[in-house]
């Protein structure tokens, strides 16, 4: 651990001595102070989270993640290319000692810096808010400064009724085997409608269990998120047009029952209150509504219905999220370093920054693997072009890049945080245990690798 932390000072000197530290320090004062004052909020608690809180902490992630790569790269790269690695490396110090030590330097950095701009963000946070109006701030400590997690429905289970009805189709339309996607699809999103939509005078029941969270909530409010779509078109959205409904909560045909009648407005998130211990004995909580408009009504068994409820204050939310962001700028460090232990420092930047850019990507490559390739579905006659032999190849590894890209960006805590969502300690694990533990460490382990065996006397004349 000497040897460890010895490397990691003098990474963290030489740091300093680029002045990268100080550039930083301004940056990321620019983003925490300037950038606020330059975007005005709308004076309600939503515009006021944007700027404050997405805003600034998607710059500040950006910045650090970008002087990562940049530092990871050149610390090490630099070092061999000027000949100063072969000084340490004929010490009494083992390869991989020095490049593990690198990066707990460099992470050393970044805690500091995220540390010290998370603070400022927390700080001015509570400070501006304070300059809303008296019904943003109760929304904003509602809704927005408090951790919530929420349930939802079981996932239903259509594969029966889905197989069936494509058994069906297929008998009186008979299809080639390059259209069984598209055909399978649209009956899929059939099955399901008879679920999701509910019509005029008509009624759609949730049942919800909480499971084990019941003697948790016993005596708290809840509170349901709902949201809908129409077939009509409103385009009116100064005045968005509002649709009656009846919500019955509580065990049907029991007094424990309560209804609530209101008009919501689609296509958007609505909170609506529930009073306490509106559950049965089992934990599962019933609602039900009965459609009072002429429109059709689509609740998507995504995002139509949840049940939210407080699970720990905004403090601890915050710094959870923090972690999760140094979870990707250890991941980030990992891969500077990885390039940079059989790379020079330019093509090492390149290549860091070119996987970097892929980890953008995931709306390209689910297009490709959902269109069946880069040949796609021809527009003119609606039916998939005949596979390549490209196509063979680029599917399959697209497939293997999106399950590893969605391994890092499933844990998006800047989102989570702006709309008041909880990051439990268990999400927190599970971003250590795929970020650091299975991504980071199959760069460090090729890293390591290509380091040990890079021969450093010959470095200077090119390296790569």
């Amino acid at each position: 651990m000497q040897k460890l932390l010895a490397i990691s000072f003098l990474t963290l000197r030489a740091a300093i001595r680029f002045k990268l530290v100080l550039i930083l320090a301004l940056l990321l004062v620019c983003t925490v102070v300037v950038l606020p004052l330059i975007i005005k909020d709308d004076s309600t608690a939503r515009g006021f989270i944007q700027i404050l809180l997405t805003y600034t902490l998607s710059v500040i992630t950006a910045l650090l993640g970008f002087s990562t790569l940049w530092l990871a790269c050149g610390t090490l790269a630099r070092e061999i290319e000027e000949c100063q690695m072969q000084v340490v490396a004929t010490k009494p110090i083992a390869r991989w000692q020095i490049w593990l030590g690198k990066w707990l330097g460099i992470m050393m950095l970044n805690l500091a810096l995220l540390a010290i701009s998370g603070g400022a963000v927390y700080g001015l946070l509570k400070w501006r808010a304070q300059r809303l109006p008296v019904e943003q701030q109760r929304i904003l400590q509602d809704e927005i400064f408090i951790a919530r997690s929420g349930v939802k429905e079981q996932p239903i289970d259509f594969r029966s009724d889905i197989e069936l009805a494509f058994k069906k189709y297929l008998e009186k339309n008979p299809v080639s085997s390059a259209e069984y996607g598209m055909v399978r699809k649209q009956i899929t999103e059939w099955v399901k409608s008879s679920v999701q939509i509910v019509r005029p005078k008509y009624q759609r029941i949730w049942k919800i269990d909480l499971g084990s969270r019941k003697e948790y909530l016993r005596g708290q409010p809840l509170t349901m998120r709902v949201r809908f779509t129409i077939s009509e078109q409103n385009h009116d959205t100064d005045n968005p047009k509002t649709y009656p409904m009846i919500w019955t909560v509580g065990p049907l045909d029991s007094g424990q029952t309560r209804v609530l009648q209101m008009t919501l407005a689609s296509d958007t998130f609505q909170e609506v209150p529930i009073p306490p211990d509106m559950f049965d004995e089992s934990g599962v909580l019933t609602l039900s509504c009965t459609n009072e408009s002429e429109s059709d009504m689509l609740f998507l068994l995504d995002n139509g219905m949840e049940i939210l409820y407080r699970e720990a204050g905004f403090e601890i939310n915050f710094i959870r999220g923090l972690l999760i962001v140094a979870c990707w700028l250890g991941l980030l460090t990992t891969i500077g370093l990885c390039a940079a232990s059989f790379l020079s420092f330019p093509v090492a930047s390149f290549l860091a920054l070119g996987i970097l850019i892929v980890g953008f990507s995931t709306g390209t490559l689910s297009q490709v693997i959902e269109e069946g390739g880069l040949s796609g579905v021809n527009h003119e006659t609606g039916k998939i072009d005949t596979p390549r032999l490209l196509d063979q190849v680029v599917v399959p590894m697209f497939s293997a890049l999106l399950k590893l890209v969605k391994m890092v960006r499933e844990f998006t805590p800047i989102e989570s945080l702006s709309s008041g969502r909880s990051i439990t300690w268990a999400q927190l694990g599970w971003a250590f245990a795929q970020i650091i533990g299975v991504m980071g460490g199959l760069f460090s382990l090729f890293g390591i690798y290509m380091f040990n065996r890079r021969e450093l006397a010959t470095a200077q004349g090119g390296g790569q």
